[in-house]
């Protein structure tokens, strides 16, 4: 494996089907997380469990098959499938965070690979990298498309998501090495 660690999916057997599968099957988590939405008053952007979903996806998946499957998620989105927050498609408000998807499971994915879901605090500082990349992407989308200065951005689309995803953070510090523990006592 040219010097980097398996990540989970890497553990499924068969290839070029596992990873359409696995591809197909992120994608498909993240949309149905997505439904999990609340409205957060005053913003575009509404609480969702989809920013979970898109990291845990690409942890488990790897940097390649993360991303594919975050881009597979934000372009089927984007062709008209509702399954964005809600139900939506097409190019909402905080279709910047989706576009964040893509390049955090890459990111998240790498780190992954390098050992960075296999404890709790590498896992936290690894989904803490995805989080910001996705709110730089998706607070930089949400400024261009509703005009929104600096400010105003942070108030609507970072502030009031913060303890959430504190949360979600600490519940895949604690899936994915409970996960790596299950998998090397075999």
């Amino acid at each position: 494996m040219s010097g980097r660690r398996a990540v989970l999916a890497d553990l499924v057997p068969g290839a070029l089907v596992r990873d359409i599968a696995l591809i197909a099957g992120g994608a498909g988590l993240t949309g149905l997380a997505a439904q999990v939405a609340l409205p957060v008053p005053g913003s575009p952007v509404p609480i969702t469990g989809q920013t979970f979903a898109a990291l845990l996806v690409g942890a488990a998946l790897g940097w390649k098959r993360g991303s594919l499957s975050m881009a597979l998620y934000l372009f089927a989105g984007m062709a008209g499938l509702p399954w964005f927050q809600g139900g939506a498609s097409g190019l909402p408000a905080s279709l910047g965070y989706v576009i964040g998807f893509v390049f955090a499971g890459a990111l998240v994915g790498a780190l992954a690979g390098r050992g960075g879901d296999r404890t709790v605090l590498r896992t936290v500082a690894t989904m803490i990298a995805g989080n910001v990349v996705i709110y730089a992407v998706g607070l930089t989308y949400l400024m261009a498309v509703t005009g929104f200065g600096f400010a105003t951005a942070l108030d609507k689309g970072l502030l009031p998501f913060l303890l959430g995803d504190a949360l979600k953070i600490a519940l895949a510090a604690g899936l994915l090495p409970g996960a790596w523990a299950l998998v090397n006592r075999r």
